[in-house]
């Protein structure tokens, strides 16, 4: 069965409305026709059978079945990820969805050297957010992370807030992540804190630790940013989350 993301928005009164570009992959790509059957998830827990009645001009259907969210993992985890260069945040956003994260929050810190306009931000969190969906659709993830946009570190310290377990990964003279986790209560909630290349400065360090935030280190090898918090996530899940466990 051919899965596709929607907008929950696009289901009303049991009819799915697809856009442009997904009608466009159904018609001519796929060469569905009316009659076909389809999956359309919302990233908001729901699964909707969709039976075709149209696929030109624009492709809609009826619902002929829902399945509600299931399999999700009892950790929530959100990774608080300085702004890399590039395109690095696209390739970590597929990471952690696939590892289960349930929200990335871009951080602009100290040694971040990307700097956004407020539309060059618009245009890479509707990216980051599309890149979500699509890996939430290929591992078969009926939820779709929330990708935040952009903030300064100073306001994403808060995310320590509400969590029972926040990291700040540190390469510096910080105590192993290992020791940090074996005292640890099982968490239902935690916030992970990735710096971007060249990683956090002294002061951020001071002040997350201030906020609440356990400083760790991930042992002799400097790890990439694009590779730390993707390392991280999966050994929170395989600890405390679904990573490796019958469903």
């Amino acid at each position: 069965m051919r899965r596709f993301a929607i907008a929950p928005e696009r289901v009303v009164d049991g009819r799915v409305t697809f856009d442009a570009q997904q009608t466009r992959h159904l018609a001519r790509v796929l060469r569905l026709r009316p009659g076909d059957t389809v999956v359309a998830s919302d990233g908001a827990g729901h699964d909707y059978t969709v039976r075709l009645d149209a696929v030109r001009p624009r492709a809609t259907g009826a619902v002929v079945g829902v399945a509600e969210a299931a399999g999700e993992s009892p950790l929530a985890v959100t990774l608080v990820q300085g702004l890399p260069k590039g395109d690095k945040l696209e390739t970590i956003v597929r990471a952690a969805t696939e590892l289960g994260v349930a929200r990335v929050v871009p951080a602009v810190a100290a040694r971040t050297v990307v700097r956004l306009t407020d539309g060059q931000a618009a245009a890479r969190l509707a990216r980051w957010q599309r890149v979500a969906r699509e890996a939430a659709k290929q591992c078969g993830r009926r939820v779709v992370p929330d990708v935040a946009p952009p903030r300064p570190l100073e306001a994403c310290l808060e995310e320590a807030r509400d969590a029972d377990l926040a990291l700040c990964l540190w390469e510096g003279d910080a105590p192993p992540l290992g020791a940090a986790l074996a005292d640890a209560k099982r968490p239902r909630r935690a916030v992970v804190l990735v710096g971007p290349e060249g990683g956090l400065d002294h002061r951020e360090v001071d002040a997350a630790r201030a906020r609440g935030w356990r400083v760790v280190g991930l042992g002799g090898r400097i790890l990439r940013t694009e590779t730390a918090g993707p390392a991280v996530l999966a050994i929170l899940q395989s600890r405390w989350g679904d990573l490796g466990t019958q469903t």
